[in-house]
């Protein structure tokens, strides 16, 4: 009687336990301080916030893509620069370092790169937004540029 007790509360623990771990790990990565004037964004910002940003085009908040090209071209978040990850290095000259950087991919994983190189480069202001796929709205797509499917 002890032991079928004892195997349920451990398979509950476990559970739970793993429960947990996924909800966490789905959660952008929290790298640095982004926000407007007055307003600190948290490491963790709703899509909703994203789309109030766009829609208020915030001057000091820059939205990257560091997607490939291709993708970039095919669908991205209104306003958002493309600089995939394969380029980054040789241009962060362009990317102004007093900026507000809201960072995208497609799942969250490459923003992590990219983060340590712009904390390499000596930036601050950065967040990692997760993927694309968060994004519920209408994409931008670059007319007249030929992608490959």
């Amino acid at each position: 009687m002890k032991e079928k007790r004892f195997s349920k509360i451990t398979l509950i623990t476990v559970v739970l336990f793993s429960l947990l771990v996924n909800v966490f790990a789905s959660q952008p990565i929290y790298v640095g301080k982004a926000g407007t004037k007055g307003k600190v964004l948290s490491k963790y910002i709703e899509p909703a916030e994203l789309k109030k940003i766009v829609d208020n085009s915030v001057d000091s908040i820059w939205i990257l893509d560091v997607r490939s090209e291709k993708a970039y071209a095919n669908g991205h978040i209104p306003t958002a620069k493309s600089f995939p990850i394969a380029t980054i290095s040789d241009r962060l000259d362009e990317i102004p370092k007093d900026k507000y950087l809201i960072m995208y991919c497609n799942v969250g994983g490459t923003v992590k790169l990219v983060s340590k190189k712009l904390k390499k480069a000596g930036y601050k202001r950065y967040i990692n937004w997760g993927g694309i796929s968060r994004w519920e709205w209408e994409k931008e797509a670059n007319k007249g540029i030929k992608t490959e499917n």
